[in-house]
């Protein structure tokens, strides 16, 4: 019982003397207090972490230090900026024997946030965003960035005035090129103003942002209002019918292509976001396929922030 137990990362070399960009583990179940406005309960993350392994002669990390202190952050420790890069140091500083100078850490969760319906008072309802926080240490400093995903409701303006098109059509076939009464006008929109409807689908903009490092919050909240203001029709949660009336009215108000919506979030960033990354996807109800659009500042887009297909 007192026999030393073997030690064959530090007693054997590698059979192929190579350097390691980034070593660590992937998909650790932990759960996170965010240091946010209006977020109080832990949300269940999945973590990253590495740190590079820049000596060949060095065969293996020390996978458990790094465990113990995500741990201990978790256990003692918001995630903010601040937090981040004392955590991202210390995991560069327990691999001082390993001399390594980098750490990165990835963590993905859903932020649940209760938004009130369009025109109800006192409905409420929750809904789920997609978030991954990138963060890594680098030579002295923290490089952050923070990925989110946002649903909204898009209405195509070709099929909108197609519809409008076949429309007119019928009232002029209905009532003709003479003087028509305004009731019996009322009367016939009433039964046949959806005589064509424009096609609309649920649709999805994946923002990426670059975060100052010196910054308070990650400001996660504060980002998903800007992108669905921009948007002008994110999905609802609880609605009565007339949430549902105010719903229609705000797509018809707010007609997009693919192109417009990636436009309309990208100009709704420039002004506090040096650096960012957009992707718009909206899953076409008159295609089988779907319509994409990208838009970047500052860096080419990556989007790893918010995985393709994490949740599909």
């Amino acid at each position: 019982m007192n026999n030393p137990l073997p030690d064959v990362a530090s007693s054997e070399l590698s059979q192929a003397l190579l350097p390691l960009d980034w070593v660590g583990m992937q998909g650790i179940d932990i759960p996170l207090t965010l240091d946010e406005p209006g977020a109080a309960a832990p949300v269940h993350a999945r973590a990253d972490l590495h740190v590079d392994l820049p000596v060949p002669q060095i065969k293996g990390i020390h996978m458990s230090r790094l465990y113990t202190l995500l741990d201990r952050f978790a256990e003692h420790q918001a995630v903010s900026p601040a937090s981040l890069a004392a955590l991202l140091e210390l995991m560069v500083a327990s691999h001082a024997d390993c001399h390594s100078s980098q750490a990165r850490l990835r963590l993905t969760f859903d932020l649940l946030c209760k938004r009130p319906a369009l025109v109800t008072q006192g409905l409420n309802g929750w809904k789920s965003y997609p978030v991954v926080i990138d963060a890594q240490w680098q030579q002295g400093r923290l490089w952050l960035e923070a990925g989110v995903e946002v649903t909204y409701s898009s209405t195509c303006p070709c099929s909108a005035a197609l519809s409008r098109q076949l429309l007119e059509q019928a009232f002029i076939l209905h009532f003709g090129a003479g003087p028509v009464d305004s009731a019996q006008v009322s009367a016939w929109l009433r039964h046949n103003g959806s005589h064509a409807t424009p096609h609309s689908q649920r649709s999805v903009a994946r923002v990426q942002v670059r975060i100052d490092q010196d910054a308070d919050h990650l400001g996660l909240h504060s980002l998903i209002d800007l992108i669905e203001d921009a948007l002008g029709t994110p999905v609802q949660t609880a609605v009565k019918r007339a949430d549902e009336q105010a719903f229609a009215r705000l797509n018809g108000q707010n007609l997009m292509y693919v192109e417009d919506a990636a436009r309309k979030v990208q100009q709704s960033l420039a002004m506090g976001f040096p650096v960012s990354s957009v992707s718009v996807r909206h899953l076409e109800s008159l295609h089988p396929h779907d319509a994409v659009a990208w838009s970047s500042i500052g860096h080419a887009p990556t989007f790893g922030a918010v995985n393709e297909g994490r949740r599909r």
